[in-house]
């Protein structure tokens, strides 16, 4: 059993150490990463622990490198929020917001459809928040229902800026295996480089609301 005081009342508790959170269940596991259901111990917030598993050799993923560098400059609503960083010598989590469902399990959760509102209410979140990044020339390049969280208040949070890139990078440089599969645009299936915020737009398009 544990306790919690308000921030700047917690001793031994800090914001970057692991014996802050406290682990509560499993939510989900990757290619790289698992999920958790966490607490922080510093103000008895919900949060979402995303630990990433290390690679022996290379150390630290450069997805999540790209990941936490671009969340820390993206505030925006319909954006997870990143609150913390831990970062040992054989571990790397990303302490986000909790936020309750994504939008896979929630078209899960009603088979016969979104409510036209609903439908609204989502796509115009998602398109705002898509805007946001856009304007700051960045491209998420995997969007899909799994990457989209929705709250009980029916929040829209776009997550996983694992595969995120800057549009300043020369196109040339950028590369064709990203979006997941059935959310790809031809010309990138066919193996294309060049390509800009229509490939997220595309991504957009096919979600079957």
């Amino acid at each position: 059993m544990w306790s919690w005081s308000p921030l700047g009342q917690s001793p031994g508790l800090r914001f970057g150490a692991a014996h802050s959170y406290l682990s509560l269940e499993k939510l989900g596991e990757g290619s790289s990463a698992s999920v958790y259901k966490g607490v922080s111990r510093i103000n008895g917030r919900l949060v979402a622990l995303k630990e990433i598993r290390m690679k022996t050799e290379e150390g630290v993923p450069f997805t999540a490198i790209r990941e936490a560098s671009l969340l820390k400059a993206l505030k925006h609503a319909n954006i997870v929020l990143l609150h913390d960083i831990i970062h040992t010598k054989s571990s790397l989590t990303l302490v986000f917001e909790y936020v309750q469902t994504d939008l896979a399990q929630y078209l899960n959760e009603h088979p016969g459809g979104l409510h036209s509102h609903n439908v609204r209410l989502f796509m115009f979140q998602l398109l705002r928040a898509l805007g946001f990044i856009h304007s700051r020339r960045i491209l998420h390049r995997d969007l899909k229902p799994h990457n989209l969280l929705i709250s009980y208040l029916g929040e829209l949070k776009m997550a996983d800026f694992g595969l995120a890139r800057s549009k300043s990078i020369p196109s040339q440089s950028l590369s064709s295996a990203v979006v997941t599969l059935w959310y790809r645009p031809p010309d990138v299936l066919l193996g294309s480089t060049e390509y800009c915020t229509s490939l997220d737009i595309w991504s957009v398009l096919t979600l079957r609301l």
